[in-house]
């Protein structure tokens, strides 16, 4: 059964790419390969937190959210890469984007985190983080739209639908609007992706487990190529 699945999830990245990609070089039409290669589509991937800013804990684990989420982009980065995308990142390593800890770090870290979106004119910007509640029975992954961005609200659709494809989910779940900086703080179609719940251990201990990442990763990307093949369709890039 897992074969089967990733198997239908390898042809799926196969026809939605082949799509992306024939749209692109019909755009293209007359540009020389290196000027086709300086027009890859740019995809923003955003690890939340870092740094003093853990964000939430594990509740079996205590590992910290920031360090899931810079591992969940790191795997990304590469299936993003490998399917023909420049990725930038804004936090790249543990560290927070604040410089020193002093008054007013977040601040600093989210204008930071702003300033790297918009000079890198993205197709999409996605930005990764966990869940946390407290009833500890709500599990899932939960991707979030800025409300009056109907790009935004498409990706967000596309990338829960194919979350909530995946075999080790338990309840289908629709995307939901939210007012957070890193949604507004650009003219992008931006989603936050909560990969899962750190207060549900069964959800911990899948965020945990490697092999789940990978499928968690297929899933979002999957998700995110087919939002770029029906807006390259319908003529949104050039």
């Amino acid at each position: 059964m897992k074969f089967l699945y990733r198997h239908r999830v390898l042809l799926g990245f196969c026809s939605l790419a082949l799509a992306v990609a024939v749209t692109f070089c019909v755009c293209l039409g007359a540009l020389s390969s290196s000027a086709a290669e300086y027009h890859r589509l740019t995809v923003v991937l955003d690890a939340g937190h870092g740094g003093v800013d853990g964000g939430v804990v594990g509740v079996q684990s205590g590992t910290k959210e920031s360090d899931i989420n810079l591992d969940i982009t790191y795997i990304l980065q590469r299936k993003f890469e490998e399917a023909g995308f420049y990725v930038v990142l804004t936090r790249k390593t543990e560290a927070g984007l604040y410089g020193a800890a002093t008054s007013g770090y977040k601040k600093r870290d989210m204008k930071k985190r702003a300033e790297i979106i918009n000079g890198s004119h993205p197709a999409l910007v996605l930005s990764i983080h966990q869940n946390f509640f407290s009833l500890s029975t709500r599990r899932g992954a939960q991707v979030f739209f800025r409300e009056d961005d109907p790009r935004s609200v498409a990706l967000a659709g596309s990338i829960q639908t194919s979350l909530n494809a995946m075999p080790e989910c338990v309840k289908q779940t629709a995307a939901l609007k939210g007012d957070y900086f890193i949604l507004n703080c650009s003219s992008y179609p931006a989603v936050i992706v909560e990969c899962g719940f750190l207060s549900n251990a069964q959800d911990e201990a899948l965020l945990l487990s490697q092999d789940y990442r990978e499928k968690l990763t297929d899933a979002v990307l999957s998700g995110a190529l087919s939002f770029l093949s029906s807006s390259a369709n319908l003529g949104q890039f050039g």
